[in-house]
This record gives structure tokens, C-alpha cells and sequence, in this order.
């Protein structure tokens, strides 16, 4: 069984370890996140973690840049 992820109110444990200049909301559930530079991703932990599990462990990042 997972534990449920904490209210929205708080943040992915990704927006505390970075500067305030790189913290975005989720794509999905707007929890703040770590979404740009080295490492940024536009989902948090939980979002992530539930597109993998609906899309299956193939699931990952694909960076668009020449």
C-alpha cells in the first residue's frame, strides 16, 4: 500500500532542495515543484509516480533540444 501524497499546500520534496527561481506548479495538481534547469521536471513525485503507473516503466523524460 502507498501512503497518500501530503495536502497541496505543501511542496515536492524536489522545491526544497533548489533556488526559488527554478520552483514552478505541477503540471497537474499545481504543488509547487522544481520544473526548470538541471533536473526540472513539470510533475511532482506524486504526479510522476501516477503517469508511470497508468503509462507503464517505459515512461520517461525526452529532452527536445537539438
Amino acid at each position: 500500500m502507498t501512503t497518500p501524497p501530503p495536502p497541496i499546500t505543501e511542496p515536492d520534496p524536489s522545491a526544497l532542495t533548489c533556488p526559488g527561481d527554478k520552483i514552478g506548479p505541477c503540471a497537474v495538481c499545481r504543488r509547487k515543484t522544481r520544473r526548470y534547469g538541471l533536473g526540472g521536471n513539470p510533475l511532482c513525485g506524486w504526479c510522476v509516480t501516477a503517469a508511470r503507473d497508468k503509462w507503464g516503466p517505459g515512461v520517461r523524460w525526452n529532452n527536445a533540444r537539438p
